[in-house]
């Protein structure tokens, strides 16, 4: 039996057919799925705190790996931008280009400073 044989003359499909439920139901699937990887993600976070590592930019890079993984499910799954078209995506990597530059422009710049003057930080040990 074809696809074609559940729609009737005007166009809509037949009483019977169930594979809007499917459709549905895969998604709720993929939406569980999703919804237990952020869980996971959201305990491991919890978890690394407690973990000592032998400097603050591997705890930072740590953090940032798990938080990018997070992001990526969240826009990719429950924002939709999975199946969204190539412009969107575009838009998104120069975004993700100049984000790079200036956090570049800005870790370059940090420690330049001018001469007769003292580095403070907010860091207290």
């Amino acid at each position: 039996m074809s696809d074609h044989s559940s729609i009737d003359s005007s166009g809509h499909e037949a009483p019977g057919n169930d594979s809007h439920a499917q459709d549905i139901a895969g998604h709720i699937k993929t939406y569980m799925w999703i919804f237990g990887s952020l869980l996971v993600g959201t305990v491991l976070t919890v978890l690394m705190y407690y973990v000592d590592f032998s400097s603050m930019a591997m705890t930072v890079a740590v953090a940032l790996f798990i938080a990018s993984i997070k992001a990526f499910l969240v826009a990719a799954y429950f924002m939709h931008l999975m199946s969204e078209k190539k412009l969107v995506y575009s838009v998104l990597l120069l975004a993700a280009f100049f984000f790079t530059g200036l956090m570049g422009l800005t870790l370059w710049g940090s420690f330049d400073l001018p001469t007769n003057s003292i580095h403070k930080t907010s860091y207290v040990p």
